[in-house]
């Protein structure tokens, strides 16, 4: 069903509201429309976004076949799930980045049913998930076995299984690629298996093994995902009533007219943190070659940032649009195909390949140089522009005008925020036990004009890292790192959780630095004190 505004199929509903993002909507559609987009994207036509996006989109396309390729993983989990809970092991642990964790997440959560997700460095919270495991099987999702932060998890779980006196091959579940280094690995170890369809990336496997097989061991019914996506599946090759062009439309065509700051909310949608995935899906598709969607995830549509603007795009997840903006509703299976498939359209729009993530290989490789520059020796963390309490303050050059306290930096940072620009809050802590950090993205937000954004470290390096130096160059950066509290070694490796998060935090640091951009790390010498004296140090008058 579509009357102009609203677009409807296979449960998902999308409605865009106002003449300036109806406009610029329809302007793309007429295009997408005439090339027979919607179609050639269904038939897997890899050279939809251009030759030099050809050879990774076509093996990239496997997500359009999601429904039918995991239909046979459900009863395998199913069995899985069982075995397991008749031998007392009833708690999940998933280890994984990105696309690995961030849809299970959002699965679980919304089924409510626990899932322990493990995609930091911090020591703290990795020490926190190494409890209760005699009950516990741990999940080890990746697409390679290559990432830092997964292979650590993996070690320390082996470590704390044997400790324990349990056989890890009892404890342990691998999802990956087929032929991979972590397959063969898993193999030789003994661990049980599931292959992936390798022809899908990362923020795209939502409905893959890799969002599956962690999800149904918790309980929630996968099979059901599968059939809400299936029943969006066949609207999507259509250019009527086809909700994934409809919103790709929207997102790619309003963001050429410069609305390319997508703030996100939820509207009463019943999916929980949903936001968070879109986040990932936005960020690392787009946020190349200069250009792209930056999604901004705010608390609510009450929430400071979910305003109208030059430059914004307000999107809801829900029944009901903004009076000028966008609301997507339908079931949390559905809206993951949808979603793919929109942002596939939008890449088009800005004339990008949606399916690469070059600066997200950029800060792996900035980390692994920290570390082995480094060898034994401390990081390369610099001195101190100064020191207010328990938190040491490092400002780039020129960054600082004045006074030496944390306030006055913070509001200097703001001011430093360039027109049509951004700021994002970058937070290597502890996101269980010091989720207040969050906190925040409210605060600054309702201090400047501009989108702010919030990101857990190193988690969101997989996600809005890409933009941050893939995109458009206007944003400005506060990093905040701590002292760890606990010491934990990575079995079989020359460093710890903590050093390794320390050189994640400042490799990427220069990647922004070599970028020219405003940047302000923090430095919490006292991890509980130093969060209070920030946010405290945080509020203020409007800039």
């Amino acid at each position: 069903m579509s009357d102009g505004t609203t677009v409807s199929a296979g449960g998902v509903t999308v409605r865009c509201a106002g003449p300036s993002l109806v406009a610029a909507r329809d302007s793309f559609l007429e295009t997408a429309v005439d090339t027979s987009l919607a179609a050639s994207i269904a038939a897997k036509d890899a050279t939809v976004w251009g030759p030099e996006a050809t050879a990774e989109a076509s093996i990239r396309l496997g997500w359009l076949d999601c429904v039918d390729v995991s239909a046979p993983l459900v009863p395998q989990i199913d069995q899985l799930r069982d075995e397991l809970r008749a031998s007392g092991v009833d708690r999940v642990v998933l280890a994984g980045m990105g696309g690995s964790s961030l849809a299970p997440e959002v699965i679980t959560s919304t089924y409510d049913v626990p899932l322990v997700v493990l995609d930091t460095t911090d020591a703290g919270q990795v020490a926190a998930a190494l409890t209760d495991l005699e009950r516990t099987v741990l999940v080890v999702s990746s697409k390679s076995g290559g990432t830092i932060e997964t292979d650590s998890h993996r070690r320390v779980f082996e470590q704390g299984f044997r400790d324990a006196g349990i056989d890890p091959a009892e404890r342990i579940v691998v999802v990956t690629d087929p032929g991979s280094p972590l397959e063969q690995t898993a193999r030789e170890a003994g661990y049980r298996v599931f292959l992936a369809d390798p022809n899908v990336g990362g923020r795209y496997s939502a409905l893959t093994a890799f969002g599956l097989v962690p999800s149904g061991l918790t309980g929630v019914p996968v099979a059901e995902l599968l059939e809400q996506a299936g029943a969006v599946l066949p609207s999507l090759s259509g250019d009527d009533d086809n909700p994934g062009l409809a919103l790709g439309a929207a997102l790619g065509g309003y963001g050429m007219a410069g609305h390319d700051k997508l703030v996100i909310a939820d509207g009463g949608s019943g999916i929980a943190g949903f936001a968070n995935w879109a986040e990932q899906l936005v960020a690392e598709s787009t946020g190349k070659h200069s250009r792209g969607l930056l999604p901004v995830v705010v608390e609510s549509e009450g929430s400071p940032g979910f305003t109208e603007a030059a430059d914004t795009h307000l999107v809801v997840i829900g029944d009901e649009p903004p009076t000028t903006g966008t609301a997507v509703s339908g079931p949390l299976g559905a809206q993951f195909l949808v979603w793919e498939f929109a942002v596939a359209v939008a890449g088009k729009a800005l004339q990008i390949d949606p399916f690469d993530q070059p600066n997200v290989q950029e800060s792996k490789d900035n980390t692994k140089a920290v570390l082995e520059k480094a060898g034994d020796g401390p990081l390369p963390e610099g001195d101190p522009t100064f020191v207010d309490g328990a938190a040491e303050v490092h400002a780039g050059p020129g960054l600082l005008r004045g006074g030496e306290d944390l306030r006055g930096a913070l509001t200097a940072l703001l001011r430093a925020v360039p027109d049509h620009g951004y700021l994002a809050v970058m937070a290597y802590l502890d996101r269980e036990r010091e989720a207040v950090a969050a906190d925040l993205r409210e605060v600054l937000a309702g201090r400047v004009p501009h989108a702010v954004t919030f990101g857990w470290g190193p988690r969101f390096l997989h996600s809005t890292g890409q933009f941050h130096k893939g995109g458009p160059q206007v944003g400005a950066f506060l990093q905040i790192t701590a002292t760890p509290e606990v010491e934990l070694p990575v079995p079989g490796q020359p460093f710890s959780f903590g050093r390794l998060q320390l050189a994640q935090a400042l490799g990427d640091l220069q990647a922004l630095e070599s970028r020219e951009r405003p940047v302000l790390r923090v430095h919490l010498t006292d991890r509980s004190a130093g969060l209070r004296q920030l946010l405290d140090a945080a509020a203020g008058e409007p800039i």
